[in-house]
């Protein structure tokens, strides 16, 4: 291969790369325009809280079914439904009144509270840890897809808030074909996707 024809290739390769380039911008922009919502603490969650040089004041804790947590000096601190900056601001309130200029950290060590449900007619039903949160057909997908038997255009999501619980709807054809993509909701946690 003579130097002209490698020349030739490179050139050709470079204009794909630079044409792909600006292909990809839009896109990326479009993501990066669309704020994201902090993720919220569920019970079940494990938050690691760190108290900066006091060491009895590092630990793991496990937020509970009733979406508090309890940690010394502190009491108990409801954080289902907060995000972690909340939390953390709390802490360090009820904290300062024992520690002087002190820095508080909080992070989620795991995301366990983050549950969905997915039964019935699919190939591996059952409880369904999701970060981030998913929408009806990712859960479909989770679930390894749906049998030969279902009744594709009779899904029910079942969605509890407190005592109320609501029925949405869900047409799996009419999702394939582009229509009434506002269906395709996406889950809450607590949000059984029920498969007839």
């Amino acid at each position: 291969m003579n130097k002209n024809n490698i020349l030739n290739r490179s050139n050709k390769l470079l204009i794909i790369i630079v044409l792909g380039a600006f292909s990809l911008g839009p896109v990326a922009a479009q993501d990066s325009d669309q704020p994201r919502e902090p993720y919220t603490i569920n019970p079940g969650d494990l938050l690691e809280i760190s108290v900066w040089k006091e060491l009895d004041l590092q630990r793991q804790v496990l937020v509970r079914p009733d979406g508090a947590f309890s940690f010394p000096l502190s009491g108990d601190i409801v954080a289902e439904g907060r995000t972690v900056e909340d939390v953390r601001q709390e802490l360090t309130r009820r904290l300062a009144t024992y520690i002087p200029d002190l820095v508080v950290t909080v992070t989620v060590a795991e995301i366990n509270g983050n549950k969905i449900y997915v039964i019935g007619q699919v190939k591996t039903p059952g409880v369904f840890v999701v970060n981030p949160r998913v929408d009806v057909i990712q859960a479909l997908s989770i679930a390894g897809g749906m049998t030969p038997f279902a009744q594709v255009n009779n899904i029910k999501i079942l969605r509890r808030r407190g005592s109320q619980q609501r029925i949405l709807k869900f047409r799996y054809s009419d999702i394939i074909k582009g229509d009434n993509l506002e269906q395709n909701v996406l889950l809450e946690v607590g949000d059984v996707v029920l498969v007839p």
